[in-house]
């Protein structure tokens, strides 16, 4: 009985967190990575996003259906072994520092697309998640507003050291979608492909970053400047990499 009633509790805990799949309309945006083979806007087919990020009680779900994830189990060659899920007390117990309703931190790129997969989805790619992200609660696309941006560019004065709150505290964007800034950094499936090179010796490439051989992030404009450390992020990291800032979401194909 009192298995069964943890159990319960556990599952009411998770469906509490208030996450979800939102669909995502297609449309077109400007990226603020300019790539060789696409002219002009890009275009971001339907697809499905979860609302909210994975949190440290979905993913405990997770690792118990799925042992191999556990702490103490995950190969190396997945997960560095001092690091994953580290915060956590034990491999299946979150202990009374964590909460369960916070975002998910310490998996490595590996680990999230194990349970995007278990979830019969995937990680965004970086497109998807620009697209969406680009949004405040008013407008598909708010990155020319001053005060929006200065708003995102907030967080990263806050301290990594800082606890983080729970899912779900700040408002859904246009999209409905919620805490895609100032709680977390998060996974891409493309992620790899973010290759940041400081190589300028070519006046063309002054105070430009290359994104995977194929185009670059103008880093002039003030505007650009949450992306591209975003962007600095993710090129600076192995998959089996996990900090305690960065988590994930899934997305569904609708096609």
């Amino acid at each position: 009985m009192r298995l069964l009633l943890m159990a319960m509790s556990l599952l009411a805990v998770v469906a509490d967190a208030g996450g979800g799949y939102q669909r995502i309309p297609a449309g077109e945006y400007r990226s603020v990575l300019k790539y060789e083979d696409v002219k002009g806007n890009r275009r971001v087919a339907a697809f499905e996003l979860m609302r909210l990020p994975v949190t440290n009680g979905e993913f405990l779900v997770f690792v118990k259906r799925h042992p191999q994830w556990q702490r103490g189990r995950v190969p190396a060659l997945f997960a560095e072994p001092d690091n994953y899920l580290s915060h956590w007390q034990a491999a299946t117990q979150l202990g009374a520092a964590v909460s369960p309703r916070q975002p998910v931190t310490q998996v490595s790129w590996f680990a999230a697309a194990a349970y995007c997969e278990s979830e019969r989805a995937r990680l965004p790619g970086w497109s998807e998640w620009e697209y969406v992200a680009a949004a405040d609660e008013t407008r598909a696309d708010a990155r020319q507003d001053a005060a929006w941006r200065e708003r995102i560019l907030g967080w990263y004065a806050h301290s990594a050291d800082a606890r983080l709150s729970e899912v779900g505290q700040s408002a859904a964007n246009y999209y409905g979608v919620q805490d895609l800034h100032g709680l977390i950094w998060e996974w891409t499936e493309d992620y790899a492909a973010m290759l940041v090179s400081g190589d300028n010796r070519s006046q063309s490439d002054t105070d430009r970053v290359k994104f995977c051989g194929a185009g670059a992030l103008s880093v002039d404009d003030r505007e650009n400047y949450p992306v591209m450390m975003r962007v600095a992020l993710l090129s600076s990291l192995r998959g089996v990499n996990s900090t305690s800032s960065l988590g994930f979401r899934c997305a569904r194909s609708l096609q």
